[in-house]
């Protein structure tokens, strides 16, 4: 052992080593390890009973186990126990060094997955309908994002495809600032002319203009001390950027047809789903305002670059968006569909699609009937019935196994639908149209009674 802990102290490791296993669960109490690596026999104990202890004391260390019994029976026994890996015995240092170096980035992954639970249970959302959700890589970097910058009062430029969910940003970074319990206000620059923007953001005195028959406040004025969010920020005309930059240069505007300097006390938060870059480029984004909103930027993915965290964003929807009364679930089919398909409008068609689902659903469980047509075509060939992670197959191939599974299942059971669609794990809405679709006899009673073939 002593050999050992020398060998993995040369190559930069911090080595604690014990002779008596019994000690273990009190160093372990007392002190911070990343890798417990453990003989499997030992005197009084042996290094998966003394695993089971040390995971009960820290469920994210990771460990090792070291045994000369390499059966396969031993392999399991050590990852029923919680094992991230074992090595046989006698091995050579460099042996073990890819194990000791894979079980360290484990040991780093787990550290960094309790760091983000603890940061989105810091995190606060004005209502459980607008959270960030998810768990990619790209959220959590988002997430980690937000965490840094809402405490300040920087400038903030959200960027990401139409859909991706930018206002939820800005939300997340009122919500979680010393601002939260002023106003958040809300603007979309394309929605609006450039006249009847100028008014919405700084507001106009009478007689301004024809029809300005009272004094207006601009919305610089009805977020004060709070965050004024600008989306579309693109689509705004070059006189109207050279206004807005000038808030965020020295917090001064005037109202349309006033004289008199007003100070604004807002954050300004901006989102875009354009390449501001080449906006100013072509001459249609000034260069300064791009500099002064980009002091810090938040880049939502496309929900295509994001997959894995599909399932939880329609867990999330049904519970905070249900339609009717009642929870609903949705079956494996339907959500291999819908982890395939490439959501060209991201979350906020997804967002559609499991509302129109609920309306359509028969029951409480969404099927693929209930999913529009165009989005199971465009699905890949692999997707239904085998998991977003399936490989993919001819669709010629695909076809010919469904078709003739169906045909038997059906033959099965005399041609009940009902039974049929239960063996298959279908609705009957389905069954139909994989008979219609494959043109199969199907004939047969359709009632639970039916008499069955011996």
């Amino acid at each position: 052992m002593r050999a050992l802990c020398e060998s993995l102290t040369e190559v930069g490791f911090e080595v604690r080593g014990l002779s008596d296993p019994a000690a273990a669960p009190g160093a372990i109490r007392e002190g911070e390890f990343d890798l417990l690596l453990s003989d499997l026999m030992m005197p009084g104990t042996d290094g998966i009973q003394l695993l089971r202890q040390a995971l009960a004391i820290d469920p994210n260390l990771v460990g090792v186990i070291m045994t000369g019994q390499g059966t396969i029976q031993t392999a399991v026994e050590a990852m029923k126990a919680g094992a991230f890996d074992y090595i046989l015995k006698p091995f050579r240092l460099q042996q073990m060094m890819p194990v000791l170096d894979r079980g360290m980035e484990v040991r780093r992954l787990r550290a960094e997955n309790v760091r983000l639970r603890r940061l989105l249970g810091r995190l606060t959302y004005e209502s459980p309908r607008y959270h960030i959700v998810g768990s990619s890589p790209a959220v959590r970097k988002v997430i980690q994002m937000i965490e840094k910058v809402a405490p300040t009062d920087a400038t903030v430029l959200v960027r990401g495809p139409s859909g991706t969910g930018k206002e939820l940003v800005a939300r997340a970074v009122h919500g979680n600032s010393t601002r939260r319990d002023m106003p958040l206000v809300t603007i979309n620059c394309a929605a609006l002319q450039e006249s009847l923007l100028e008014s919405e953001l700084f507001g106009h005195e009478k007689g301004a203009f024809t029809g300005a028959d009272r004094v207006k406040q601009g919305l610089f004025e009805v977020a004060e001390g709070g965050t004024l969010f600008i989306d579309e920020v693109a689509e705004m005309a070059p006189a109207l950027q050279a206004k807005l930059l000038r808030v965020l240069e020295d917090r001064h505007y005037r109202r349309v047809g006033s004289t008199q300097e007003k100070h604004a006390d807002v954050r300004v938060v901006a989102a875009t789903n354009k390449p501001l870059e080449d906006e100013v480029k072509a001459g249609r984004f000034r260069e300064d305002l791009f500099f002064r909103l980009n002091v810090v930027a938040v880049s939502l993915p496309a929900l295509r670059d994001r997959r894995e965290d599909v399932p939880a964003i329609i867990d999330h929807l049904l519970r905070t968006r249900p339609v009717g009364k009642g929870s609903f679930a949705v079956d494996p089919t339907a959500l291999a569909v819908l982890c395939g398909y490439n959501w060209p409008g991201n979350v906020r068609e997804l967002a559609n699609v499991i509302e129109r689902a609920q309306i359509l659903a028969e029951g409480n469980t969404i099927t693929v009937d209930d999913l529009p047509e165009n989005l199971v075509q465009v699905s890949p060939p692999g997707a239904v019935g085998a998991g977003p992670a399936a490989p993919p197959a001819g669709p010629d191939d695909l076809d010919g196994v469904e078709r003739r599974h169906v045909e038997e299942v059906l033959h099965r059971h005399g041609g009940n639908k009902v039974r049929a669609s239960k063996a298959l794990g279908v609705s009957r809405r389905t069954l139909y149209r994989l008979i219609e679709k494959y043109r199969l006899a199907g004939g047969g009673p359709d009632d639970e009674g039916a008499p069955q073939p011996e």
